[in-house]
């Protein structure tokens, strides 16, 4: 493997260990609205606070996605996880009666991250 491959390999490692931590932290997040829910109202503190630390980890996606040139399709479902866990969540919060829709956002961000990691998975293997 030359040196460029390296560092191609090296983007896609990190892109999908970054993937693998949203994914988690969705289901964290989620966990945590439970537990608000459904346990205790002082957890709500906890879960607008934690998308703190992992909502803009899709820009680092991103950029891992050129360093490791990833397909088009995953560049554009990385833009789709920022888009629909920085605008579209904070619209779901902020626009009367569009609440609803929230818990599903959640749903549809574990999905296409797990569906991201399949992919970049399947393409590390073919590219050994």
């Amino acid at each position: 493997m030359n040196r460029l491959n390296k560092k191609i390999q090296l983007s896609r490692n990190i892109f999908l260990i970054f993937t693998w931590v949203f994914a988690i932290s969705v289901v964290i997040q989620t966990f945590i609205a439970g537990l608000a829910i459904f346990t205790d109202y002082s957890y709500w503190s906890y879960h607008t606070t934690f998308v703190i630390w992992f909502q803009f980890i899709p820009i680092l996606l991103l950029v891992l996605s050129f360093t490791g040139r990833l397909p088009k399709l995953i560049r554009w479902q990385v833009v789709g996880l920022f888009l629909l866990i920085v605008p579209l969540q904070y619209a779901s919060i902020h626009i009367p009666g569009a609440g609803a829709i929230h818990p599903v956002i959640a749903l549809i961000l574990f999905w296409l991250a797990i569906t991201v990691i399949k992919k970049v998975g399947k393409l590390n293997i073919t590219d050994n």
